[in-house]
């Protein structure tokens, strides 16, 4: 019995492996018969704006550093104080430009005493010569050069004395505008003097926050296509969901070593709610009129070296360099070596080479 159940099996097997036949790959049926899907670039106008990051800089910020050398003596302002234009801040005292001061004041005293007794003499010799051969014309001249130049000695030492009082003012920090004192990195008895280099710790640093600077960078690509007349809006990081609009207020008409022109936006503060540093997501407007070359965002190529964009030449593969700008829906916006209505390959893999036929 058990021999006659392993010989019906063996029987079925037989029966199974003569009804399969071998898969012929080569069939034309199964052979790769790959349609490429061809594209073609369009030329539209661009958005009405391109969103960009912007950033918060004071209006006005000052390094306050001594204007000479000597220790401080008192600080009126700490960090968070509002300040006025012309208040004092800090006072420095150098002990040895007081008698600088002295002697100088000294010299200009003894100037002034020999330049009036000069004078007297010269007074004199004048009412002596009144009579006949009194005083000889050659002592006469000489008196009066005397006089001259004793009032000259007198002019000098007064400047002298001039130029150390303004010196001496200088011990007398002030504020040249209005603002609030940002930071502060001194205290009473510091060595202070005047910042002639670039690593110099200030002793305070003074902004003006009632009015704002909102700096954006503008890529070269968009430089001539944004529209300085329209009204720019602006919501910052920190105040979700506040939407503001300015206007562009200056720009500076000059690219950086990132390749951008840097645009500033002023903005109103009174209330003190924004702060320098804060980022903001700016839309700056485009003209209407400008025009740019877009293509089906699946045409574009990304890899970790490049981004690229085959375009298809007389039935041949050829790679196209693109920098990305604007999307609108499914299109992108593409600069690089590519003219309206060319040929570009949709639904492009990096398996494509270089030169490769395309039907």
């Amino acid at each position: 019995m058990k021999n006659t159940i392993i010989i019906t099996l063996l029987i079925a097997l037989c029966a199974c492996n003569a009804k399969q036949k071998p898969i012929d790959l080569t069939d034309g049926q199964h052979a790769n018969n790959t349609k490429y899907e061809i594209g073609s670039v369009a030329e539209k106008p661009l958005a009405g704006y391109i969103k960009l990051p912007g950033l918060l800089r004071p209006f006005e910020e000052v390094n306050i550093y001594g204007k000479v050398n000597g220790f401080v003596k008192e600080v009126l302002v700490d960090r968070g104080s509002s300040v006025r234009k012309g208040q004092v801040l800090v006072t420095i005292e150098a002990p040895e430009m007081e008698s600088q001061l002295q002697a100088i004041s000294s010299k200009f005293v003894q100037a002034q005493e020999n330049a009036s007794a000069s004078k007297e003499k010269y007074r004199r010799l004048k009412e002596a010569a009144k009579e006949q051969g009194a005083v000889a014309p050659l002592e006469l001249d000489n008196a009066l050069s005397r006089m001259r130049s004793d009032d000259a000695i007198v002019l000098v030492e007064k400047s002298n004395v001039d130029a150390m009082n303004n010196m001496r003012g200088y011990l007398t920090i002030t504020s040249p505008f209005n603002g609030m004192i940002v930071q502060r990195n001194i205290s009473a008895g510091a060595l202070v003097g005047p910042g002639s280099k670039g690593n110099d710790v200030p002793m305070l640093v003074l902004q003006y926050l009632e009015k704002l600077r909102l700096e954006v960078f503008i890529p070269e690509a968009y430089v001539d296509k944004v529209n300085l007349e329209s009204p720019v809006s602006f919501v910052f990081n920190a105040l979700p969901g506040s939407e503001r609009t300015a206007h562009i207020s200056r720009s500076a008409n000059a690219l950086t070593s990132m390749r951008s022109e840097a645009v500033e936006i002023d903005i109103h503060n009174k209330d003190l709610q924004l702060k320098p540093g804060m980022y903001a997501e700016v839309k700056i407007p485009l003209l209407s009129a400008a025009r740019s070359l877009l293509v089906p965002e699946n045409a574009l190529i990304r890899s970790t070296e490049r981004q690229y964009i085959i375009k298809v030449m007389e039935g041949k593969a050829h790679f196209v360099d693109i920098r990305e700008g604007l999307k609108s829906n499914d299109s992108i916006e593409v600069f690089g070596d590519l003219q309206k209505g060319d040929a570009i390959l949709l639904h492009a893999s990096d398996e494509i080479k270089e030169g490769a036929t395309i039907k």
